[in-house]
């Protein structure tokens, strides 16, 4: 069997979009078996400190600056990644590897994009 299209399976993309289903429905049976509190509900949203009742966060962190930088640097990583370990044997693999340049490429576009900050609107 030599079709060129069978190779396909073991690309990044697709790995990634099985092993991401399979989880999901693994996820979806152990729900079943899991085991939950019934007596104390409201815990899972507090803090564990130790019995101690943890009045209010007095730190907020802002990451937003350095969101972009981050982004950029996942996307240039994972797309070289994908480039690298593509398979020789597929016929198609240039225009996979380009697709992927340009999904990067818009990606990284968006995330840098200028945005109006100073802009508020008025209601009068």
């Amino acid at each position: 069997m030599n079709c060129p299209y069978a190779l396909i399976i073991i690309l990044p993309p697709t790995i990634f979009l099985l092993i991401f289903v399979f989880l999901v429905i693994l996820s979806f049976f152990t729900e079943k078996i899991a085991y939950k509190n019934t007596h104390n509900p409201e815990g899972k949203t507090k803090a564990y400190a130790c019995g101690e009742d943890v009045k209010e966060h007095r730190v907020r962190l802002n990451y937003g600056e350095f969101f972009p930088f981050a982004f950029f640097f996942t996307i240039m990583h994972v797309i070289t990644l994908m480039i690298a370990t593509s398979p020789e044997e597929i016929t198609d693999s240039l225009a996979i590897a380009l697709l992927f340049v340009i999904v990067a490429f818009l990606s990284i576009l968006m995330i840098f994009r200028k945005e109006d900050k100073g802009k508020v609107e008025s209601e009068e």
